[in-house]
């Protein structure tokens, strides 16, 4: 029994007219080629039905087929989130993502990442806040030639290594919805210090507030951590001011969801007594009563983005690196009870 012979690449430059290197360059998504080339190539490719040796391309690249996920993150469904984007972007290709916490406030932290770099040679790692705003993490993946695309709410990277969105502006008109249904009394449950997102969504607030001529009173405004137990504890505190806040904006829907069971303990009826609105659109805001209006969070989108940064930075697809947020209106909101 004969068994048809499998196609090399040297089969591949041969058809085609150009070197090896040529192919290889074509193989791993290099931008020093001509479209024609790269074009003739890929037919080629296409027509021989050449399969690249993952093993052979990760030793030449002296690197692996892994994007790596770095975070330091409280909030378990942003991680999920985000890796749904990754896996959507990776399917059908030889990538695989690999995740690694870590610990911000460990002074091991860079040693960690070193070793972890070292041992598992990353194509590309993705960077998830606060950790991301971290130069120092930025320098040592170009010290160790490892690609790498952060995440934050604010500029501070060279586009093909960023993905931002727009928490303040987001913010600000989630504040806007709120005083164009009558509220005044408007308070903030913050995020945790050290995430840039806390400090945008914080900016974003007043920044509407003042837009509306609302003076800032520092007793609406309530320390989160991201955490369904913070939204908890935040909540209870705004509830004992009198009077108490007609409306609540949390920096994420977790908060938001402990703010509402509070309100339910207590007998405030959302959004009766009390408006309410997250930030990230996560499952918890659709699936809450009553259901939760939020600012939707693009970060899947955005993780999609950032992994194809990585894995194919000449695509239309790696070419964003900003991604608005929007308004999502659900039935936790409506006009302040007149007195």
């Amino acid at each position: 029994m004969s068994s048809k012979r499998t196609p090399t690449i040297n089969d591949v430059a041969t058809r085609a007219g150009v070197s090896k290197k040529t192919v290889s360059r074509v193989i791993n998504s290099s931008p020093m080629l001509k479209p024609q080339t790269r074009e003739k190539v890929e037919k080629v490719i296409a027509e021989l039905g050449y399969v690249p040796n993952p093993q052979a391309r990760a030793l030449a690249l002296r690197r692996n087929f892994v994007l790596g996920l770095l975070y330091d993150n409280p909030n378990a469904q942003t991680i999920l989130n985000f890796q749904q984007g990754v896996l959507d972007a990776i399917r059908d290709t030889e990538f695989a993502l690999v995740v690694r916490p870590v610990d911000r406030h460990s002074p091991d932290m860079l040693d960690d990442i070193r070793d972890f770099l070292e041992k598992q040679r990353p194509a590309g790692v993705m960077i998830l806040p606060p950790i991301s705003e971290n130069d120092a993490i930025a320098e040592l993946c170009l010290e160790q030639g490892c690609g790498y695309v952060r995440m934050g709410s604010a500029e501070f990277d060279e586009p093909h290594r960023l993905v931002e969105s727009n928490d303040g502006e987001a913010v600000g008109w989630a504040v806007d919805h709120l005083v164009e249904q009558g509220h005044r009394r408007i308070a903030l449950i913050e995020g945790p210090e050290g995430f840039r997102s806390a400090l945008e969504r914080r900016r974003g607030f007043l920044e509407g507030l003042d837009r509306h001529g609302i003076a800032h009173d520092p007793g609406l405004v309530a320390k989160g951590a991201y955490t369904f137990e913070s939204g908890k504890a935040a909540a209870r505190a705004l509830f004992d001011r009198d009077p108490r806040p007609t409306a609540i904006f949390a920096c994420n829907d977790e908060m938001a969801a402990g703010a509402l069971h509070v309100a339910s303990e207590r007998g405030i009826a959302v959004p009766r007594d009390l408006s309410l609105i997250g930030f990230d659109d996560s499952p918890t805001a659709a699936h809450m009563w009553p259901p939760l209006t939020t600012v939707s969070w693009p970060i899947t989108r955005m993780a999609n983005a950032a992994a194809m940064k990585l894995i194919a930075p000449a695509t239309p697809e790696a070419k964003p690196f900003k991604f608005d947020s929007s308004l999502v209106q659900r039935s936790s909101v409506a006009p302040p009870q007149k007195p």
